[in-house]
């Protein structure tokens, strides 16, 4: 296997069908649950669409697609609807206290159906199972369930949008025991992008509305963390931004140091801090400290990232799969397009070795499968220097990326 890449997906999408999902239930809400079904109507094509939407839990078409991809590790993220969700989950704000309870039952329904979907390939999946920050007591006993039941992709971190009232933000300090609970488990705390958008109301601008400020929302995790001096407090949590990009990063760093230099000063113009309003620290420091990066199908710029300024150790590169943006059926190409002038030492961390690391990959129980299914090293030296025909999303904005 020595000329071939082992490839871990840093992010990828998967959830149970309505009638797995049921089973998954506890007995007490599949009434409710049977009701609510008979009312829900889809509106996600790809979860309507039948040789679309078995993708996200049939072992063997997932399978020989990720193969055929030469991708033979992933990282799962949900991407169907769970029982009493208004629509795809990330895309679902918190829910109110009086959706609170079946909704809580419809995430530990996922959860349970995620443990037996990596347990069928446990050393090809690392689930990343889901919380709620409505109650802190219940978030903490479904972490430990995530724990004990080997979810090795960690918690999905809910993302508090503004106009959400009735859950804390992130910043609130009561979430110190959740956060203590996590950093002594060890487990990775991931947020990923398309979440955390106020509601926009049923307006003809609400649709780009959203997809022009999601890049913001999905962002500010990372800054609610920072400045609230969460990283201060927990050095040791494992912060992973998924599908959110990477080039803006150093940019808002930058501006982050120069506003806790100013507040540590003791003032920003005409406002006055007092020395106990900034953290002790930069926000590069504790970026440094304690984040990692999902890079999903990412472009030129964030290679560049990877390279000039987080370095090459908590880069992962990642799929999206199956969506449509993501990088299949193409992968080497992508590949090819974005890292052709990478070193082999380099592009083994960014491919598998760091998600290994992070998430509990076993690289050599899937050395096997890398050996008949990734691509080689010499293949992706190759400078890709034309489209295939029908290019996916990925390859067209990667080579708009190379025109700039």
């Amino acid at each position: 296997m020595a000329d071939r890449y082992t490839i871990i997906s840093s992010d990828t999408h998967a959830g149970g069908s309505h009638e797995q999902y049921r089973e998954y239930l506890d007995p007490a809400y599949r009434q409710a649950f049977d009701d609510w079904r008979g009312e829900y109507k889809n509106p996600w094509k790809d979860l309507r669409d039948t040789s679309l939407r078995v993708r996200n839990w049939d072992d063997d078409v997932r399978n020989e697609q990720q193969e055929a991809d030469g991708v033979v590790g992933e990282v799962i993220f949900p991407n169907t609807v769970p029982p009493f969700y208004p629509g795809f989950v990330l895309f679902a704000p918190p829910p109110t206290p009086e959706q609170y309870e079946l909704r809580l039952a419809g995430v530990r329904a996922h959860n349970r159906w995620l443990v037996d979907f990596c347990n069928r390939y446990p050393e090809r999946r690392a689930g990343v199972g889901q919380i709620f920050l409505n109650d802190i007591d219940d978030a903490i006993a479904d972490v430990h369930f995530i724990k004990e039941n080997n979810l090795r992709g960690g918690i999905l971190l809910p993302n508090i949008p503004p106009d959400c009232k009735h859950v804390k933000p992130l910043w609130d300090p009561e979430y110190d025991r959740l956060w203590k609970v996590i950093e002594d488990l060890d487990i990775p705390i991931n947020a990923h992008g398309g979440t955390g958008n106020p509601d926009y109301g049923r307006y003809a601008a609400t649709p780009m509305l959203l997809m022009n400020e999601v890049p913001f929302y999905s962002q500010r995790p990372l800054v609610y963390l920072i400045i609230s001096g969460v990283f201060q407090r927990f050095p040791k949590l494992k912060f992973v931004m998924t599908e959110l990009g990477g080039a803006w990063i150093p940019g808002l760093l930058r501006d982050l140091d120069a506003m806790i230099e100013n507040v540590r000063s003791g003032s920003i113009g005409e406002l006055k801090y007092r020395p106990e309003d900034a953290i002790a620290g930069s926000a590069t420091d504790y970026f440094h400290q304690n984040v990692w990066l999902g890079a999903s199908q990412p472009g030129p710029a964030e290679a560049r990232v990877a390279l000039d300024f987080m370095g090459e150790d908590r880069f992962m590169w990642g799929s999206d799969y199956p969506h449509d943006e993501g990088t299949g059926p193409y992968t080497r190409e992508h590949l090819r397009q974005v890292f052709c002038d990478f070193d082999e030492d380099r592009m083994r961390k960014i491919l598998a070795g760091n998600a290994a690391k992070l998430y509990g990959f076993d690289l050599d129980a899937l050395a096997p499968l890398a050996a008949q299914y990734g691509p080689t090293v010499e293949e992706i030296r190759q400078p890709l220097t034309e489209l295939p025909e029908n290019p996916n999303m990925a390859l067209v904005r990667g080579a708009k990326g190379k025109a700039a």
